[in-house]
């Protein structure tokens, strides 16, 4: 099987990945740290900070496929800090409408470049 991937000039990988694999008619997303793709450094700042460019990082890669936030239906969201739930959480309702993606929270010990947030979404085309 060859995989069709997606990169965006948005997001930024720190690994040998591709920023999502469409399987079907889903897309899989990869984790995406708070990477600024211009600066290629970690958004310093608070969570909320971090928290918005690793949406502006995963919607970078959505429109890449054709895809909007609207044909999201699952989220993980990866925290080294579950005090911080609060203030992602209020960022993530601003990039979403309701009917709301199904989510996930995992508190975690620590994530790459040490950040403090990394979220990935499953996106189905149609």
């Amino acid at each position: 099987m060859t995989r069709k991937s997606y990169s965006a000039p948005g997001a930024t990988s720190i690994g040998p990945y591709s920023h999502a694999v469409e399987s079907a008619e889903l897309l899989y997303l990869s984790g995406q740290t708070p990477i600024d793709s211009k600066t290629g450094k970690l958004v310093e700042g608070n969570v909320a900070a971090q928290t918005e460019q690793c949406f502006h990082n995963l919607f970078s890669v959505l429109a890449a496929a054709g895809l909007t936030p609207d044909h999201v239906v699952k989220v993980n969201v990866f925290l080294t800090d579950m005090n911080d739930f609060v203030a992602m959480n209020e960022v993530y309702a601003k990039r979403f409408s309701s009917p709301y993606p199904a989510r996930t929270t995992i508190g975690v010990a620590d994530l790459p470049l040490h950040a403090k947030i990394e979220i990935e979404m499953i996106a189905r085309k149609g």
